[in-house]
Parts: structure tokens; sequence; C-alpha cells
């Protein structure tokens, strides 16, 4: 005997619901598992962002920003160096801007109202630059307590300046410098033109200025490490991207741009 209408659209009914479920592992790879979820910087939206870095990060920013905007059509990075200090001043000023990387955890946390948990993503050491070929033929630390040379430095309150100001008091050398500069940079351009004998720099700017000047090494057990924290702003117009370009400057790619510059894995 045929079947009726009304038990052929039971029979219908009951098939979808036993196909539903198949459906649903067919779409999942018959894992059940949720798709995997994308990372944060390929989910991020593109946005024009403004980062305030320490000035010691010109060069390698302007290298990791480049390869960011490549992986991320629609995305621009603009960066504002300077002083570890001046970019806190300026965030305390209400700059609008959507992340912040100094050269010390000390800055950082001045502004830990303004900025969500920092990560520290390289570190760095300092060297002695002196001008090419070190005509005056300084060798360590203690030789920038001769009074005969002109030896420039960091401000005080520029972390390249504590830590410079930190060594040479643990090897007992008193050092009158010719000038304090708002940065490390600054500090850099004294030696390569000629306005100061040595000056205490970052290695990784030392680097940076091949063929110009000389870098002296100083002893790990006589140096200072600087910590590179970052850290996106909580009054960021571009909160999720923001995030998501410092979470990627912690990843391999980034690192191996870091590593390549010259400065230490964090």
């Amino acid at each position: 005997m045929p079947p009726t209408p009304t038990r052929r659209a039971a029979t219908a009914v009951l098939a979808a619901a036993l196909l539903a479920p198949l459906a649903a592992c067919a779409g999942d790879g018959g894992t059940g598992a949720a798709p995997a979820p994308r990372s944060a910087g390929s989910a991020a939206p593109p946005a024009d962002l403004t980062v305030l870095a320490a000035a010691s990060l010109t060069n390698v920013f302007r290298t990791a920003g480049a390869a960011y905007e490549k992986s991320r059509p629609g995305t621009r990075i603009t960066f504002s160096f300077a002083g570890s200090q001046e970019l806190v001043a300026q965030v305390r000023q209400g700059v609008p801007a959507d992340a912040l990387v100094t050269a010390d955890t000390r800055s950082m946390d001045l502004v830990k109202e303004d900025a969500g948990t920092p990560t520290v993503i390289a570190k760095n050491r300092l060297v002695i630059a002196t001008a090419e070929g070190n005509p005056r033929k300084i060798a360590t630390l203690k030789d920038l307590g001769d009074p005969r040379l002109k030896v420039v430095l960091a401000a005080p309150e520029v972390p390249a300046g504590k830590y410079s100001r930190k060594i040479l008091d643990a090897q007992k050398v008193a050092v009158e410098p010719v000038s304090q500069e708002p940065s490390v940079r600054a500090v850099l351009s004294k030696v390569e033109l000629g306005e100061a004998d040595a000056g205490l720099v970052y290695r990784t700017d030392a680097a940076t200025a091949a063929g110009k000047v000389d870098a002296v090494t100083i002893p790990d057990a006589q140096n200072a490490v600087a910590e590179y924290p970052a850290a996106a702003l909580k009054d960021s117009a571009h909160a999720e991207a923001a995030a998501a370009f410092v979470a990627w400057l912690s990843g391999p790619e980034a690192q191996k741009i870091f590593k390549e510059a010259g400065f230490q894995q964090p």
C-alpha cells in the first residue's frame, strides 16, 4: 500500500533531523572541532597606526614596520622616535598614538595607567663609541675617566644615561661629560661628527654607524642589560590593530629582524 502524503512528510522530517549532525561534521573535516582561530595579527582590521618608540629602535623598527605592512595590506605604521622620557611626556599629554615602546621598564611603568600590559620584545647592551680607528686608544671604561678626553653621555633621565651612570659608578669611574644628550642617537651623532672622543651608546646604535665610529666592547660583567617593553595604549583609536602589532613584535618574524640588527632575544 503506497505511503500517504502525511507519512511521506513525517519521513522527510525524520531524515533531515538525522542528516543535520552529519552535515555539521562534514563542514569541519569530520572531527567536530571548531575552526582554528586566526592569529591576532591576521585577524586585526587594517589601520593607520602611530607607534611611539625609543630612539635606539629607529633603524630596526623601520625594517620591522615595512615587513609588517607588507604582510598586512591596508595597514600603515608611522613611527615617532625620541628618548623614552620624551615619549612618556607625550603619552601623559594625550598625544594621539596607538602603541608605545620604551628602552627601559621604568619608563613604561610611569604610564601604566595609560597602557596595556607590556611585553619585553628585545634587549641590548652598551659599548664605547669612538672615532673611526679609535685614535685615542680607548680600551676600557676606566679610560673614560681621563680628563683630557671629551666624553658625551645621554642625559640622566634617558634610559641610556641611567645605564651609563650605573656601569661607570660600579667601576668607580668619574666622568665629567662635555654634554648630556636627550637620546642615545644624539650621543652617537656627537661622536660621528668629531665633537666628542667617546660616548656610551647601545651596541646596535654603533652598528648603524659602521665605518664612521668604532665600538669598544664592554665585558658583560661590567655592562648593563637594556630591556625594551612594548604595550598598546588604552586611548588608541585602533585598539585591536595596536594589540596585534605589539603581539607581532614578540613573534618569529619580528624576532628574526631584531636578531639580525644585533639585539638580544627577550
